[in-house]
């Protein structure tokens, strides 16, 4: 495989996919949160690269069911050459089943409803998509490059397409004064889309983003374990699903969680009260990871 850049990531459900790289870095790479592509420039690479690596797996990774396409958002390559890929694998790869990709709301906005159906039907059959928040203003302030509105018609737009949605948030970044109104705004943009999977992160300084110098200017205060985990405590609150599984099990969370909205949600509260309570131990920093 033909890898370039600084990282190659992947969401935590592709740990046993093949990972496919046809872009290099992201297409926004502005968030102030981020620091993955930081000076690294947008790509796309070449076919002759794509399909080599194609070939690749071909030979050595028939063990594997499922392809991700990295890197940051693949979703933005024009329609006719992203449909030469899809095809490609599969023509090589008939025995995957399925085919994920990051998107951002530019890049589902570009595509009209008949290409993402085209698309589905070539095997892209999920999509990984940052909502962060669903406060419009502390999206403005994350430079995230979309409002509230917008990620809600984008990511109904992916649905109706038959396309399943992860919508990953951030638990602690909108800081202290806007917490509950970013759990509250976060639970209803989550309900307006009705995703089939939520992930819940609790926020991470990294050093050399914006936010981190935030941080250490005193900007920027990130809130301790007990207001993140009352943020998640109000994010589910609000946030009603159609049978979607809301996941707050990641290495940087305090208290993992995995529930199946709504059928699982009044006990998950209570999961989360007695976390707050005491009566369930949080997860020490030292085991915190990204």
């Amino acid at each position: 495989m033909h890898y370039e850049g600084k990282h190659i990531i992947r969401p935590p459900s592709e740990a046993n996919s093949i990972l496919l790289q046809v872009t290099v870095g992201c297409s926004r790479n502005k968030c102030t949160f981020c620091g993955t592509y930081t000076g690294e420039r947008f790509r796309i690479k070449p076919d002759e690269t794509v399909m080599k690596d194609i070939a690749f797996a071909a030979a050595y990774c028939k063990r594997q069911r499922r392809v991700f396409l990295c890197d940051g958002d693949v979703m933005i390559i024009p329609q006719k050459r992203l449909l030469k890929i899809l095809a490609e694998i599969e023509s090589q790869l008939p025995w995957v089943t399925r085919v994920g990709v990051y998107a951002n709301a530019k890049s589902l906005k570009m595509k009209t409803p008949d290409e993402l159906r085209e698309l589905k039907a070539h095997g892209l059959k999920i999509a990984y998509m940052g909502l962060e928040t669903g406060d419009d203003v502390t999206l403005k302030k994350i430079n995230k490059g979309a409002t509230a509105e917008t990620m809600i018609q984008m990511g109904r737009k992916a649905r109706e397409a038959d396309i399943k949605l992860s919508i990953t948030v951030l638990l602690g970044i909108a800081g202290r004064d806007r917490s509950h109104i970013h759990a509250q705004e976060t639970g209803r943009v989550l309900s307006a889309i009705d995703p089939e999977y939520v992930g819940a992160l609790s926020l991470m300084l990294i050093p050399g983003t914006p936010l981190h110098q935030d941080h250490v200017s005193g900007e920027f205060p990130l809130i301790e374990p007990d207001e993140m985990l009352r943020e998640l405590r109000t994010m589910i609150a609000h946030t009603d699903l159609s049978g979607g599984l809301f996941h707050a099990n990641h290495a940087s969370n305090y208290l993992p969680i995995r529930a199946r909205l709504p059928k699982e949600k009044a006990a998950t509260l209570e999961l989360i009260d007695q976390g707050l309570s005491g009566n369930i131990a949080l997860k020490p920093e030292w085991l915190r990871a990204l």
